[in-house]
């Protein structure tokens, strides 16, 4: 009898044939490419890459085996919390995840025996009652990971590395198809075929990845088909009368017309089907079947509770559920918290006698803002940093309406070419970092814009000495701020004093009773040179009568109300329905929402803690709070499109149920 296998021994056999793993899959991706014409245009960026592909795939692979060797998960990673660090996945990045989720599916599919008594043989040794994928540390995900990061220094762009990656699929499922085998008949010499081959069974797929593979099914059965098909079935007694009775069958959903025998049969039915669900925790379980009281009482007065799916007790039972299975532990703090919150809520039904429609939409609300706030409270340590980085992106954008602003303002101010250009330069910088530091309504940035009007103010002449005592008085005030301005953009100290200069000789001629800015004729003299054409042709700016007026000048105007970021939507297939239904569905997405998506090789359960302002960018929390995924709505759409996000609450626990009552019946 051979020594059985371990954990250490399957990754050290592998750590062994990495070497000539990599060349295998390096040499079949190289026939591939040159197999197919429609794969020429990749060959070039490859044959780059390709004298250094094995070794790369390989360097990159051995540290993570040796992490999974240690019992830990390789592919584990927490998003940074500091904005220097902070960075968003756009849909560029996206597309890696698209890429590599290709990659994974294809060689699951094709090596699917052998990966599940690999999934088995780590699962026992875990000692856990369910088969998990992050159990198998050879699982394709880390070998997707390394053929993705292999190829990123190719002169490729992120559109060519997705399609080198579709043609890498099969020679990396092939090679690792093999590998895979070699690893399986250790198991059989070992004589552990029984175990691998029965080791929770029932259990091998995770029951959020069968959620998605359900999600997209057509045409569900409605609460209201249902109630038909059981009116249907009441109203053949004698048919099925005659039919003989079989026993019940434990656990088996019995419709036959004793049973059956009418709308609070039909609500029972339901409503065990419900608690019967595998994807409840049992806490959660036990609060909707407390549920059931005042659930069975509207029934009672509300015939519509049987006929609308969206009645709002049902939307309160869906969102509990989805909730709740936003968890996997059952004493998470968090769900414990939420529990704790609905014990008023559920005894304040329980206690009504006659509950209605009303009282039920009334819980919801209030459920959607627990959830929401706790959700938000979860994102404090990052909103602050994400929406410093939106504001970033937005940093060209400001600039160029506040210098065209700032520009209409000066048409017909009397300043120098100096001071012009500092306003519409330096001084722009100044309220854009403030903005972008602060938000774009923020004290600080008004407070800058307000320093323009008040500089531009403080150079019109003195008519009065009351006027002239007023602008005494107000210049230290004006060159602090000034001088905050300067640093707040580390402006160079010879800079920030030549500008200071430069303003202090127009005071002087202000407070003198002349103009700020002299005369062309007595420029020409102080210089003793002439203007050059482009001075000549700011001192005439600054001397016609303008026809246009200044609206920042004249009007009542809004200083903070600029423009926002417009929504760039992915095309996926460039149809308008396919942009439409994206953007659909990024636009109902709302903080508190539980969602399983793929990213950054590995599914994952999030909720979405924080949405910007534009609706450009949006914060994920993982079920471990320091698992923080930032993504943009471009990437959200790829994704979307790609069938790797879905929502925990777009398959209800009613419609399940529904769906289950139907087949039973024969539907």
């Amino acid at each position: 009898m051979s020594q059985a296998p371990t954990l250490q021994t399957l990754v050290d056999d592998t750590l062994a044939a990495l070497p000539m793993f990599a060349r295998a899959v390096q040499d079949a991706t190289q026939d591939e490419l040159e197999r197919r014409p429609q794969h020429f245009a990749l060959l070039e960026g490859w044959r780059r890459q390709r004298g250094r592909f094995a070794s790369t795939f390989e360097a990159v692979l051995r540290p993570m085996l040796e992490i999974a060797r240690r019992g830990q998960d390789p592919l584990r990673r927490s998003a940074p919390l500091t904005l220097d660090a902070l960075s968003l996945v756009d849909e560029h990045q996206a597309l890696q995840d698209v890429a590599i989720a290709h990659l994974i599916s294809t060689v699951e599919e094709q090596c699917k025996p052998e990966l599940h008594q690999l999934g088995n043989f780590f699962a026992a040794l875990r000692g856990g009652t369910a088969v998990r994928k992050d159990d198998n540390p050879l699982r394709p995900a880390l070998f997707a990971q390394a053929m993705y990061d292999a190829l990123v220094d190719t002169s490729l762009d992120a559109e060519g590395r997705y399609a080198m990656l579709k043609v890498a699929a099969g020679p990396l499922t092939e090679n690792l198809q093999h590998h895979y085998a070699s690893l399986c008949s250790q198991l059989q010499a070992a004589r552990l075929s029984q175990m691998v081959s029965s080791y929770g069974a029932g259990s091998s797929q995770d029951p959020r990845m069968r959620h998605l593979a359900e999600a997209g099914k057509a045409n569900p059965a409605t609460l209201d088909s249902l109630a038909r098909r059981v009116d249907e079935v009441n109203s053949r007694p004698q048919k099925l009368a005659v039919e003989p009775q079989l026993p019940p069958t434990p656990g088996a959903i019995n419709f036959s017309p004793a049973a059956a025998s009418g709308t609070g049969d039909l609500l029972t039915r339901l409503y065990d089907q419900i608690l019967a669900d595998p994807r409840l925790l049992p806490p959660v379980k036990a609060l909707l079947a407390r549920l059931q009281i005042p659930v069975v009482r509207l029934a009672r007065i509300d015939p519509s509770l049987l006929r609308r799916q969206e009645h709002p007790t049902w939307q309160l039972l869906n969102r509990v559920a989805s909730h709740g299975m936003g968890f996997d532990n059952p004493n998470d703090e968090r769900l414990q918290q939420f529990l704790q919150f609905m014990e008023s809520r559920l005894s304040m039904l329980v206690a009504t006698p006659s509950p209605s429609a009303q009282l039920f939409q009334q819980v919801l609300t209030q459920v959607d803002e627990h959830i929401g706030s706790q959700a938000r409270q979860r994102s404090e340590r990052s909103a602050t940093a994400l929406a410093a980085l939106e504001r970033e992106q937005m940093r060209e954008q400001w600039t160029t309406v506040l210098r065209e602003q700032v520009g209409d303002q000066m048409i017909d101010a009397p300043v120098s070419p100096a001071l012009r250009a500092f306003l519409k330069t330096t001084w722009v910088d100044v309220i854009v970092q403030a903005m972008v530091l602060h938000g774009r309504d923020a004290p600080e940035a008004h407070a800058h814009i307000d320093t323009v009007d008040e500089l531009l103010s403080s150079l019109e002449p003195c008519k009065t000495p009351a006027e002239l005592a007023r602008l005494r008085s107000r210049l230290p005030g004006l060159v602090q701020r000034l001088e905050q301005g300067f640093a707040s953009i580390a402006l160079p100290a010879p800079k920030a004093q030549a500008l200071i200069h430069e303003l202090a000789q127009m005071h002087q001629r202000v407070m003198q009773g002349q103009p700020a800015v002299a005369p062309v004729s007595a420029l020409k003299a102080t210089d003793n040179r002439e203007l050059s054409p482009e001075e000549l042709l700011q001192q005439l700016l600054t001397e016609r009568e303008s026809q246009m007026p200044s609206r920042w000048a004249h009007d009542q105007v809004d200083r903070g109300h600029l423009p926002t970021v417009p929504t760039q939507l992915y095309d996926a297939d460039n149809s308008p329905e396919s942009r439409a239904a994206l953007a659909a569905w990024v636009d109902g997405l709302e903080v508190g929402q539980w969602h399983h998506l793929f990213i950054q090789s590995q599914w994952l359960t999030a909720q979405i803690a924080w949405i910007s302002e534009s609706r450009q960018f949006f914060l994920f929390v993982g079920q471990d709070a320091e698992d923080r995924h930032s993504l943009t709505r471009g990437a959200l759409e790829k994704l979307l499109s790609n069938g790797l996000i879905t929502s925990l609450a777009e398959e209800t626990v009613v419609q399940r149920a529904v769906d289950t009552l139907m087949q039973d019946l024969g539907s």
